[in-house]
């Protein structure tokens, strides 16, 4: 009896701790989540640091290294630069920017 307690013990804490690790969005490991995380912090790090780009007006999404911005912008400079600084970024393998420009 105790055996089997035991088992069924271990048994749920492997259940729950395998859902506790699943990954989202179509990503095949928990090192691209990690990694796509950290892309996401950098760019918008980065952001933070641009006089030019609002960081709080641009969205930042990331997965498997490419970058999606989101959300509005200025002027058309502010939207180029958020894409260049966004490229320069290290882990961005490429950047859709869908950022709309509204004055």
């Amino acid at each position: 009896m105790k055996h089997t307690a035991v088992s069924l013990a271990l048994s749920g804490l492997l259940a729950f701790t395998a859902v506790g690790c699943a990954v989202t969005r179509d990503q095949s490991t928990v090192g691209e989540y990690v990694d796509d995380a950290t892309v996401t912090a950098r760019v918008k790090a980065r952001f933070a640091d641009d006089p030019t780009v609002s960081a709080l007006a641009i969205s930042v999404e990331t997965l498997r290294g490419t970058v999606q911005l989101s959300g509005f912008a200025k002027s058309s400079t502010e939207r180029n630069r958020a894409a260049e600084i966004a490229r320069g970024t290290q882990g961005v393998r490429t950047v859709k920017n869908d950022i709309a420009i509204r004055p």
